[in-house]
């Protein structure tokens, strides 16, 4: 086929027209000269250059062209395999379908820019910015983006699989469809992700030198990170599970004297309280709130003087939390709801005291509740061990 002339700005040169547009053109592995003489003008002269001759793929493939701005630059389609593009900005660029597998992207800035369909399997995108960079359907296979800051980015069934995403930042990002299988994930940061139809498998959260752990969730994985490798959130668990004591009831105006005596004596034998006062009726979202402070806790005071919302929570807590004591209380005078008889079968729901008055139930703690809670739970954390 005839070559086609052509001139930017004070450059007049010969370039090969493809058989058709976006076929990367293949010389021996190195970049078209003549394309990187064009880029090296700028993004003004690169994309006047494209925007005439829109069937000619750019053969950028090792490329040296680290540190340059290519903001908004007309890339789509182009070969940038192998290319040495550390430092480079490419804000708002149009990159979809571009190639740049293996390509050096240390520190590149890709802030807001368009690689939808783009390849970037075992490009090196260590420490890169990829804030609210578009991806969608990309090939990152085996691509490393440590220490990546990938926030808020669309990988909309991207394949992610085998990347390394060591300490990456994925805060926000849409990973929706996409593949995220046999991925490095030590210390990701996946806090709010979209993860819709994605296809989580073996992700790897520990360090390469140490003997491989997997999980099958991004979200899984950083907090199975934070129990393995920080040693205070350990302990903040810890003391939560072995110290938190949980109490239910509602609580009115006359009736707050009962639960500040009730806090004030948990103290003084080192436990913490958890209050959930009933002052509204019980919902969907109060429901999972307090089942998830129930797993927490070491174990439950209910007072059910006053039951119109605890009874569908404590029979929930009941059932599916043998491991967490109930001690139920009722003030002398008020009478159990009807289904009471049902939870009350259970052995880790204690016999229920009943109290006379504030006086009463402060007096009675130790013997009546707080004794008998603990050593309930004991029991308990021992066939748990066993």
């Amino acid at each position: 086929m005839c070559p086609r002339t052509f001139a930017t700005g004070s450059i007049s040169k010969r370039l090969t027209t493809l058989r058709s547009p976006f076929i990367h053109a293949i010389e021996g592995h190195h970049p078209n000269p003549e394309h990187v003489a064009i880029i090296q003008q700028g993004v003004e002269a690169w994309n006047r250059w494209r925007k005439a001759h829109p069937s000619i793929a750019p053969d950028l493939s090792k490329a040296a062209l680290s540190g340059l701005r290519l903001d908004k630059a007309d890339l789509h389609g182009a070969n940038l395999t192998g290319a040495e593009l550390r430092r480079v900005t490419f804000w708002n660029t149009q990159l979809e379908q571009a190639d740049l597998s293996s390509a050096h992207l240390m520190f590149a800035d890709f802030r807001d820019a368009q690689l939808g369909r783009a390849t970037l399997r075992r490009a090196n995108l260590r420490a890169a910015l990829l804030i609210r960079a578009k991806l969608p359907a990309a090939n990152l296979r085996e691509a490393d983006l440590a220490q990546a800051n990938a926030s808020y980015a669309n990988f909309r069934g991207a394949d992610l699989s085998e990347a390394e995403l060591f300490l990456t930042n994925m805060v926000g990002a849409d990973l929706r469809n996409a593949k995220l299988c046999k991925c490095h994930v030590f210390g990701v940061s996946a806090w709010g992700v979209q993860l819709d139809g994605a296809e989580q498998r073996e992700l790897i959260i520990t360090r390469r030198h140490e003997p491989t752990i997997t999980v099958d969730d991004i979200e899984v994985a950083q907090f199975v990170y934070l129990l393995l490798y920080n040693t205070r959130i350990r302990k903040v668990i810890d003391t939560v599970t072995s110290k938190t004591v949980l109490i239910l009831g509602r609580f009115t105006a006359e009736r707050k004297a009962i639960l500040g005596a009730l806090r004030q004596e948990l103290r003084k034998y080192d436990l913490l309280s958890m209050v959930f006062d009933f002052d509204q009726p019980s919902s969907r979202d109060t429901h999972e709130t307090i089942t998830t402070l129930a797993r927490l806790s070491r174990f439950i005071v209910a007072d059910i003087t006053d039951p119109k919302s605890i009874p569908q929570e404590l029979v929930s807590i009941v059932e599916t939390l043998p491991s967490v004591p109930v001690q139920p209380i009722l003030k002398v005078g008020g009478e159990p709801w009807g289904m009471y008889d049902h939870i009350s079968r259970y052995p880790w729901v204690l016999k229920l005291h009943r109290y006379k008055s504030e006086g009463d139930l402060l007096g009675s703690l130790e013997s009546k509740v707080i004794g008998p809670a603990l050593s309930k739970a004991k029991k308990v954390s021992k066939r748990k061990i066993r």
